[in-house]
This record gives C-alpha cells, sequence and structure tokens, in this order.
C-alpha cells in the first residue's frame, strides 16, 4: 500500500520513546508520532495514552526526502463541525455559571462579616 501525505490510516504502536511512538503501517512501512502529536491535551509521558500493540488511527503529516514518515494521532481525530450558534450558547450558558458561583462565593463572604 502506498503512504501519501493526508491520508488517515490504521496502524499498531510498535515501540515507545520519551520523544513519542513508532507505528507499523500498512505495508509494513514504520512512521513516527512525535509526542506533541500524540493526544490534544499535554503529553508528559507517552505510555500514559499509548501501548505497544495498540491500534490507532494516525494521519500522515509529512514524508521527508529520506523516507521519513511523520504522523499524528491528534489531527485523525473527526472534530464535530458545531455552529457559530451552538459555541456562542455553549460560552454564553458557562460564563453565565461562572458568573452566578462568583457572586454567590462574594454573597456568602459578605455575609459572614469578616470582623476582626
Amino acid at each position: 500500500m502506498s503512504i501519501a501525505k493526508g491520508q488517515i490510516v490504521e496502524g499498531v504502536v510498535t515501540g515507545i520513546t520519551k520523544f513519542g511512538a513508532f507505528i507499523e503501517l500498512p505495508g509494513g512501512v514504520t512512521g513516527l508520532v512525535h509526542i506533541s502529536e500524540v493526544a490534544d491535551s499535554y503529553v508528559k509521558d507517552v505510555n500514559d495514552f499509548l501501548k505497544e500493540q495498540d491500534k490507532v488511527k494516525v494521519k500522515v503529516i509529512n514524508i521527508d526526502n529520506n523516507g521519513k514518515i511523520g504522523l499524528s494521532i491528534r489531527q485523525a481525530k473527526t472534530k464535530p463541525d458545531i455552529s457559530f450558534e451552538e459555541k456562542l450558547t455553549k460560552f454564553l450558558k458557562d460564563s453565565d455559571e461562572r458568573i452566578a458561583s462568583l457572586n454567590k462565593n462574594i454573597n456568602s463572604k459578605r455575609k459572614s462579616g469578616n470582623r476582626y
């Protein structure tokens, strides 16, 4: 199977290092998922996210002139399309909840009197 940039394929984790994970792709070729491309959140230790022999979907993000293949698990995940209105509604709801929590905290401190 020919591997091309932008392609999403399934592979198997064959090795884990402190800087990423090696993934065997279809056709027996191996690529590297850099630690920054393992997850959307901060990754201190790749072992917290991957184990050898795990099957993972990866996106081919780079193939250099020497044939080294750069992969991303992060970019292979499909993100749901959320409309602007849905994002705005969620933001406003979260904002209202935070303001209510802050006001409750402030009011409870006022009621306690904070006398010296």
